[in-house]
Order: C-alpha cells, then structure tokens, then sequence
C-alpha cells in the first residue's frame, strides 16, 4: 500500500495555508473553468454513501464530471454488498481496485478513519454521522470568502441544531485558526454546542463566544448567520425531534435590524428553518453556497490526485 496517500477526515488535516490555496484554486476554476474541463481526464471518483444525501453526492460527481474524469458508486448501504454482510475494510479495498479517489459518507462517527487504513486510494469524508463534514466546510469557507471578501474580523451567528450538527463543529474548528472571529451560539437548551467544543476548541483559543436562545438579540452585530435544520435521524425520542424542530424559522421580520451586507448561510436541506420569503433577500447565499461546493470540491480532488 503507498503510504503517500493523502486523505482528508476532518478540517484540522488541512493548515490554514492549504486552506487559502484551495480557495484560490476554487476561484480560478470559476473565473477559467474551461482551464479545468480536461485536468482529470481518465481519473475516476467512487461515491460510496452509506447514508442518503443529495446535494454531497451530486456536488462531487458534478466536481468530477467537470474536472473530465468519470465517477461510478452507489448513493445507499442497501444497494452495495454491505446489506450482504461485507465489511467496510473489504468495500473499501475492492474500490481501491475500480476508482482513484473515493468519497464516502458513511452513518457511523469514526468510519472514515477505519476506510483510510485499509485504502491504497485517497479518501475524502463526505460526512460520519454527526461527527466531520470537511468539504461542507470549505464550501461555507470559500462562500464566506467570496461574498465578505475576507476569512478574518467576523461576527459569525451558528443558528439551530448546535449538537448534533456537524456542520457547525467543522466550521467553528476552521474559522477559529482565523484572526478576530466572534461567535454567538444560537439554540435551545436542548441543542446547545457540546462541552467540548466549546473547551477544546473555542476557550482553547481564546475566542470570543456568547450563547443565548434568541436569534433576535444579537442580529445587528452578525456578518454571517449559519442557519442549520434540527435533524430527525439524530434524535432518539421523536417527540423530542417534534417539539424543537420549528423552534427558529428566519423570516423578514426577524431580519429587520441585520445588517445590509449580513450573508445568510444554510448547508441545506432546508426544511421549516428559513422561510421562503426570505429566499429573494440579495443577503440570502444558501443556493449560491451549494453552487460553490462544485468548485471547491474540484479544487479538492486536483489537490489529493496531485494534478498540477
């Protein structure tokens, strides 16, 4: 197995500074994409995603489709040999034989770990459970770069389901390598940041954070507001789920002291937490984030496939 391999897991693989290449590669791919059309030709990306997932799956194929390279996989455990009994370790060593490159989502915290060690391939984490969303974050890295033209000096409001969702974890573990960032946690008691993000990352580096249930309170002061979905396949207790999962819905009037230049995050799947009227607000960017997960994606699979 070449032990040169290089896989990405979580954010903190990445430094800061192959971080900002990334994006400045993304940001070529999109002012030059026909620079690009050609670059992976002959390369082919496995998706394997044990868990359901639209806009992940179909952002890397389409990365890889636009790079001139071909993808083939499957988009659920029970249609791959796994719903027969096979083991992870086994999947991911028969691929390693089909593909290049291999993007896996995967249900289980720690999956993409236990595929790394048995892959002669590079891996890309497209989400374990509710552990590490690395390419959802550097989508919302290079979403933020794009629309507030900096990384550093930002009020940054997480909004909802500030527990299970990994999406916050990988973003607050990101910007807090940046300069000045600030953090207002916006959730019900029930779904606060989990202790040890907040200790191990935020009081580990001195960042400034201040947690309320209100997402009124602190509107005037944020550049960036991250709204998440509070999300049923995490929850143990349905009648839980039931109870918080309308707790903030983003609607015009809750948005009238913002700022005019505030951009508006979602990792999407939206389901009742932004209201559609708020979808024609020039500040509102969750459909051009998801657009940008394409070319970051690109930006991505050029690094770990080192085409220059």
């Amino acid at each position: 197995m070449n032990k040169e391999v290089r896989h990405l897991t979580n954010i903190e693989e990445l430094s800061v500074d192959e971080i900002d290449d990334l994006i400045k590669v993304a940001n070529d791919i999109i002012a030059n994409p026909n620079k690009y059309k050609d670059k992976c030709n002959g390369k082919i990306l496995a998706t394997l995603f044990f868990e359901p997932s639209t806009r992940t799956r179909l952002s890397f194929e389409s990365a890889m489709l636009r790079l001139g390279g071909n993808v083939l996989g499957f988009s659920e455990a029970n249609s791959s040999s796994v719903a027969k009994g096979e083991s992870l370790s086994d999947t991911i060593q028969v691929v390693g034989g089909y593909a290049d490159i291999i993007a896996m989502r995967h249900y289980k915290e720690g999956a993409p770990l236990v595929a790394c060690n048995k892959s002669s391939i590079p891996i890309i984490n497209a989400g374990d459970g509710g552990h590490n969303h690395p390419t959802q974050t550097l989508t919302d890295l290079l979403t933020i770069n794009r629309e507030k033209k900096r990384l550093n000096n930002l009020v940054i409001g997480l909004c909802g389901d500030l527990k299970f969702g990994r999406t916050v974890h990988s973003l607050i573990t990101a910007m807090s390598r940046y300069k000045n960032i600030k953090f207002i946690l916006i959730s019900p008691k029930e779904l606060e940041l989990p202790e040890y993000v907040k200790k191990e990352v935020l009081e580990k580096n001195n960042i400034e954070y201040i947690e309320t249930n209100n997402i009124e309170e602190y509107m005037s002061r944020l550049d960036i507001l991250y709204m998440t979905r509070v999300q049923k396949e995490r929850f143990f207790n349905e009648a839980d789920y039931i109870r918080l999962k309308d707790y903030y819905i983003l609607d015009k009037n809750k948005l009238k002291n913002a700022k005019d230049d505030l951009c508006i995050m979602h990792p999407l799947p939206r389901v009742n937490e932004i209201s559609t009227d708020v979808d024609n607000d020039p500040r509102s960017k969750y459909f051009l984030q998801a657009k940008y997960g394409v070319y970051i994606r690109m930006a991505l699979i050029l690094k770990l496939l080192e085409v220059k």
